[in-house]
């Protein structure tokens, strides 16, 4: 398809001065609107305003430029139909064989921190999005271009081909209808946020943008692709630079968010904090007054499940703790920020990769949507980004918590939060010390957390993150020395679980709050 006409309307400019000299050289007409006509008439490129095709001028604060029969006839009609042809004459519309569109950036306003509705509602394009949909659409007749990052691939066949294929209009087509889509997500998204609609909404956009291809998924038959929300941030693995180490894989994404969601809670704490992480799954946490005591207290928990671990720390990583972590095996480590001395340590490690996440040490559970992919669906729910607050509690037993003990309980329903279900944390001194998760049966996470804890769990305190069906749990934890429960409660067999509680001196304490994690 030769290209005799193009519609240049753009709010970034990047490449357009070379693009549109070239396009002159070529020969092609080039019509434009407001600011894009002054700025490549600026560039000595021969311009023809947008108004004087359409003899209407812009209107109603630039909303009305393009939105016209003279324009989208000139997009739409598809030349190998006669009847087209006719009206084309009919009208004294002419084809238009080539346009370059790129939008308002609603996402930039967002970004910005701009509150105010009636400013940020005028990024919304609306012309830019129906000439790119429309061109799209008639690709058979007309190309579209929508990136800058284009221009290089498409000049170059219209200087060689003086033309450009149907198998480049078809690419520049779908790209196109994915750069809309992607922008009427990232509007809903916002104005559902904005009119606190989302929960209740029947359609559900994603706004996702591919960050990067993986090597493969969870296994290596697996195709792997990486998204981040382009406009909405959180402090988390999407935002993290990496300072070394080899390419993070689909299981270290996965794995490293689960830790990073820990450790933010563990920052209610406001003290040195170290999450370990396996399989999504927590084998060691811990709180102290220092890294290099808490990274020592989590590593402890649970050493042999620790090789080839994610570990996490909410402080800037110190070269003691540095030491510490370089004496094992380990996939990724992830902290705020790193001494000079603790990552030229760690970078000794070929093959480990660091990450740097700034803002980690302060960020805190934000309230967010929790997706879940089934077949031909999608689960939709709020985060679990439920607080515990210590005024609800209710203290059951007879026995009551000593200080520490609650200390060690709200610690340990921070974790038990995070551990997949069926989960039991027990919890000593602000660090774990067995943890048993993933069961089919309460009373068989039970006993891994006992088998794990290998003995030190005498006076620890313990977590489960549902109710206790039986009192069997109660019996084994008394058995190995647990003195004190935190449970939600709420099990039809609730009284015999607090005499059961009773019976063996323990404190137990009702939340009234569940975190199954699936």
């Amino acid at each position: 398809m030769k290209v005799k006409r193009a519609l240049i309307s753009t709010w970034n400019k990047t490449g357009l001065k070379a693009l549109s000299q070239s396009f002159q050289k070529l020969g092609i007409e080039i019509i434009s609107t407001g600011g894009t006509a002054k700025e490549l008439k600026k560039f000595g490129v021969k311009v023809v305003p947008v108004e004087s095709v359409t003899n209407f001028p812009e209107m109603f604060s630039g909303r009305v430029k393009t939105l016209h029969p003279k324009i989208h006839g000139g997009i739409l009609a598809d030349k190998k139909n006669k009847k087209h042809l006719n009206e084309l004459r009919k009208h004294d519309v002419k084809p238009i064989d080539l346009i370059i569109v790129n939008l308002y950036p609603f996402e930039e306003i967002i970004k910005s921190g701009e509150t105010k509705l009636e400013k940020i509602i005028e990024f919304i394009d609306i012309g830019g999005p129906t000439m790119i949909r429309a061109a799209a659409k008639n690709f058979e007749n007309v190309a579209v271009i929508t990136n800058p990052d284009q221009y290089e691939n498409v000049l170059k066949e219209l200087k060689q081909k003086k033309g450009l294929s149907l198998e480049t209009r078809k690419k520049l087509a779908l790209e196109a209808f994915q750069r809309t889509a992607q922008y009427d997500s990232i509007i809903s998204a916002y104005l559902a946020n904005a009119f606190d609609s989302q929960k209740n909404a029947n359609l559900l956009t994603l706004p996702f943008e591919k960050k990067t291809e993986l090597r493969y998924g969870e296994n290596p038959h697996q195709s792997g692709l990486f998204y981040t929300d382009p406009v909405f941030k959180e402090t988390g693995i999407s935002t993290s630079e990496q300072l070394h180490g080899k390419e993070l894989s689909f299981n270290n994404i996965n794995d490293a968010n689960a830790g990073i969601e820990l450790l933010k809670d563990l920052n209610e704490f406001k003290k040195p904090a170290c999450v370990i992480i396996k399989h999504a799954n927590p084998c060691g946490a811990a709180i102290a007054l220092s890294l290099e005591k808490a990274f020592q207290k989590a590593f402890e928990c649970d050493k042999e499940s620790a090789f080839g671990s994610i570990i996490v720390l909410n402080k800037t990583c110190d070269l003691k703790t540095a030491q510490k972590i370089s004496a094992f095996f380990n996939e990724v480590v992830i902290a705020p920020d790193f001494e000079k001395k603790a990552l030229n340590l760690l970078k000794k490690k070929k093959n480990l990769r660091i990450l740097k996440i700034p803002g980690l040490d302060k960020a805190l559970p934000e309230k967010s949507f929790d997706l879940k992919r089934i077949s031909s669906g999608l689960l939709l729910q709020e985060s679990d980004s439920e607080t515990l607050n210590q005024k609800t509690l209710k203290i059951v037993s007879q026995k009551k918590p000593s200080e520490q003990e609650l200390q060690d309980l709200l610690f340990a329903w921070k974790i038990v939060k995070h551990t997949k279900s069926n989960a039991i944390v027990f919890a000593k001194n602000n660090s774990t010390v067995g943890i048993g998760a993933g069961q089919m049966s309460r009373i068989m996470s039970t006993k891994i957390a006992v088998e794990r804890a290998q003995n030190r769990q005498k006076n620890a305190v313990m977590a489960s993150d549902a109710f206790f069906p039986f009192r069997d749990n109660v019996e084994l934890a008394a058995e190995h020395g647990i003195s004190a429960i935190i449970q939600p409660g709420g099990s039809i067999k609730d009284k015999e679980i607090i005499k059961a509680a009773d019976e063996n001196n323990i404190c137990l304490i009702f939340t009234g709050i569940r975190h199954f994690k699936h």
